[in-house]
């Protein structure tokens, strides 16, 4: 035995014993408006049951429709909370606490300061070059030092041929000298609008990018470059002469050097996006058939060579490169939960 109990807006009314077994049907609303009493016997009715009742009457007898209040009162001193913002409007328009210094400059001091780096800049990137220039000779016979050993001979095909190619070479090896003068003029110049977390990250990014783009040269000029002109070398070896162009030669190296030095900084761009929080590791390391796939074209348009074998030479390194940042992205994730934990 159980008891029943029919529902009504502001109060409860008890029924009487029914069996378990006896069925259960829903009571309608004319039904339950004919149980009452009238209204003049009974008692006085709740506010909020009289609009609770309108708003049932006003609709389908088997629904129940409430009426909202038209207007709710807050408390005083209650605020909307603010909107989270992106991962991207954080990084361009960051919080005031987070900013080291209020100083503020006018536009035009502005570009007087930009004008003042980028002269110096300039005037170390030409002292370089004219101070490479005047050892051209050496760099050249350095850089003929991948394929001397292989009975290899360079002619200029051309008057002054050799003369531009050493321009060339000299201008190549001024702005590798004239680098960490640059990059030290453009990290002074960004770094009063920086953040306290983007200072911290600068040094090691900046550190870190040339180290990986000397590494990229290293690697070009000791394994790339050498395996690249062995595999011609032995493929002519018996049929034809080694006789090269010099200037041909020269702009084969200088190109392979310096775009194996630029596709060392994957990790570089991968630690940027994911401080930023557009990518996360997970996201990096679930995109990696992507990757292979990726760094096989991309070792196809940066390598001048049409061989499959010194295009694999630098997708491999990329690929790794890629996991590798992918795991220091990882490193910085684990650390700024610590941090917030």
């Amino acid at each position: 035995m159980t008891i029943l109990r029919a529902s009504i807006p502001g109060r409860v009314l008890s029924g009487r014993l029914a069996s378990t077994s006896a069925p259960c049907r829903p009571v309608h609303a004319q039904e339950r408006r004919r149980t009452l009493a009238p209204r003049s016997q009974r008692g006085p009715r709740c506010p909020r049951a009289e609009s609770e009742q309108k708003g049932h009457l006003a609709g389908d007898e088997n629904e129940y429709e409430p009426e909202l209040p038209s207007q709710i009162n807050l408390p005083d001193g209650w605020e909307e909370p603010a909107e989270e913002k992106t991962a991207v409007q954080k990084f361009l328009y960051p919080d005031e606490d987070e900013l080291t210094s209020d100083f503020a400059m006018p536009i035009w001091d502005h570009l007087e300061e930009l004008r003042e780096r980028v002269l110096v800049g300039a005037l170390a990137a030409g002292i370089a070059v004219l101070t490479c220039f005047a050892f051209s000779k050496d760099l050249v016979v350095f850089l003929e030092a991948p394929v001397a050993s292989q009975g290899v001979r360079f002619l200029q095909l051309s008057p002054g041929e050799f003369f531009f190619t050493t321009l060339k070479v000299a201008g190549y090896a001024g702005l590798l000298l004239a680098t960490p003068t640059v990059l030290y003029e453009i990290v002074a110049y960004v770094v009063p609008g920086l953040t306290k977390s983007e200072k911290d990250l600068l040094a090691p990014i900046v550190f870190g990018s040339s180290i990986l783009f000397y590494i990229g040269l290293l690697f070009s000029y000791e394994v790339l470059t050498p395996a690249a002109l062995n595999f011609f070398v032995t493929y002519a070896d018996g049929a034809v002469e080694s006789l090269w162009s010099i200037d041909q030669y020269f702009e084969f190296v200088l190109v392979l050097m310096l775009s194996t030095g630029l596709s060392f900084q994957v990790p570089i761009i991968q630690i940027l996006l994911g401080n930023t929080g557009i990518v996360s590791s997970e996201q990096m390391l679930k995109q990696w058939r992507f990757v292979v796939v990726g760094a096989t074209v991309a070792a196809a348009v940066l390598t001048p060579s049409t061989d499959p074998f010194t295009q694999t030479l630098l997708a491999v390194p990329l690929i790794g490169l890629y996991l590798g940042g992918a795991a220091v992205v990882r490193v910085f994730e684990q650390r700024k939960l610590a941090q917030g934990a």
